[in-house]
Order: structure tokens, then sequence, then C-alpha cells
């Protein structure tokens, strides 16, 4: 598996440094999402129209299904300091299977490119009106596919 990474801009906020002068844990989070939004799109029926994703892989889910957050998972390589201009994040999925998927996340700073951090987020497709997971049909499958790599924790 060697699927194709993107390549996000994710800016740092001011108030996203902690007294250390690092990114925030619980806003490298919040970084992880904007970087998943920016390369793969907004889910159906969310929000209002704005920039387009890089590649829009979640906008057009069926009406009722939710992408829902199942896990995050988070590793420190090195401390992601506040910088006045935007992380460098690559993202690709990984670990498809029949009702979820990993989107992964490499973090660089993005004045010497070094690695800052590595994580993921489970996302699964989620019925409102059955209360419960839905299998991925064969399109997204088909659609995650070009994206798909190697995971980022083993």
């Amino acid at each position: 598996m060697s699927g194709r990474k993107l390549r996000v801009a994710v800016p740092m906020r001011w108030g996203d440094m902690d007294a250390y002068g690092h990114i925030n844990n619980v806003n490298l989070v919040r970084m992880m999402e904007e970087a998943r939004i920016a390369g793969f799109g907004v889910p159906g029926g969310t929000g209002k129209p704005g920039n387009e994703p890089m590649v829009d892989l979640f906008s057009a889910v069926p009406a009722n299904t939710q992408i829902l957050v199942v896990e995050h998972r988070v590793r420190y390589v090195s401390p992601l300091d506040y910088r006045n201009v935007p992380a460098q994040v690559d993202i690709w999925l990984s670990g498809v299977k029949a009702a979820s998927f990993d989107v992964c996340y490499e973090f660089h700073d993005p004045v010497d490119g070094g690695l800052c951090v590595r994580a993921s987020t489970t996302l699964a497709f989620f019925s409102v009106g059955n209360q419960r997971l839905l299998r991925l049909p064969p399109e997204e499958r088909a659609k995650l596919e070009e994206f798909t790599g190697e995971p980022v924790f083993r």
C-alpha cells in the first residue's frame, strides 16, 4: 500500500501555545481536524460553503449519515513550537475496514521541516435513523483507496 499523501498547511494560533511555547496537546487535536477538513472536505450536511478541499471525499455522504470520530491517537516525536506560519501536515488514510477507516497525520515544523507529531483519527459512518454504524459502501471504499497507505501506528 503506497497511497497518495496530501500536504496541507494548518495555521498555528497564538492561543494554541502552552506555557512552554509548544502547541498544546488539546489544540493539536483541533489542528488534526483542520487538516482533515482542508484535505478531505467537510462532511455532507454540515457547515456552509467555503474553500474547496484538496480532495472531496466526505461531502457526498448520504442523507442522515454522519462521519463520527471513534478514536484519536497522538505520539509526540518532538515539540511543535508555536510559529506564526502554518504547520505542514501530511495526511493519508489507512486501516480501511467494513465500517471505519483511519486518517493518518504527520506534523512537520514549518521552518526546519522536522517531524514533530504522528497521529491518527478513526472515523466511522453512522446512521442517524438506525443509530448504528454503517458499512462503507463499495463506491466509498473505492474513493478511499487512492489515499490508503501504511498506518502511523502498528
